[in-house]
């Protein structure tokens, strides 16, 4: 079974406290309730690009344009426990966009400063590699996840 491709978008923004990263409270479908960055499915003739604006578009109320995004790898997502989870994720990020963020059915959008992650909030896998794309790195990891399909059995990084 192939998996899933996604696309995820992060918005930077530079404050006087620090870097802050917009993340959104999932409202409903996958992850509900866990703190996770906007994005969802690739549709059938979109680039990765593509998606992640029209995510953040409609999950947040945010225009971003494609050109304006950073390309910050991928993740692989493998549940073992069910194969049809699966998911290709690429990864961008953002410092110019239109707009305020709103809440949507989807997510409630939040600042959160990238050196304080609400990670007990997140799927147990953002400290694997969030931390990575926010320092404008790229990524290319592999995280599977237990029988439980919460608990990451293992994370391994494809990049040298």
């Amino acid at each position: 079974m192939e998996p899933a491709a996604v696309a995820l978008c992060f918005l930077l923004r530079d404050t006087p406290d620090g870097a802050e990263v917009m993340l959104g409270v999932k409202k409903t479908g996958f992850g509900s309730g866990k703190v996770v960055g906007p994005g969802g499915h690739v549709e059938a003739g979109e680039t990765d690009a593509i998606a992640a604006c029209r995510e953040i578009h409609e999950e947040a109320g945010i225009t971003v344009r494609p050109e304006d995004l950073q390309d910050a790898g991928v993740v692989q997502f493998v549940f073992p426990a069910r194969p049809e989870w699966n998911m290709s994720a690429r990864m961008f990020t953002a410092r110019r966009w239109e707009g305020e963020p709103r809440e949507s059915d989807e997510i409630a959008p939040a600042w959160f400063s990238t050196r304080a992650l609400p990670v007990e909030r997140m799927w147990q896998d953002a400290d694997h590699w969030l931390p990575v794309v926010l320092e404008g790195r790229r990524v290319n990891v592999v995280v599977t996840l237990a029988t439980d399909n919460e608990t990451v059995a293992s994370s391994e990084s494809l990049l040298p």
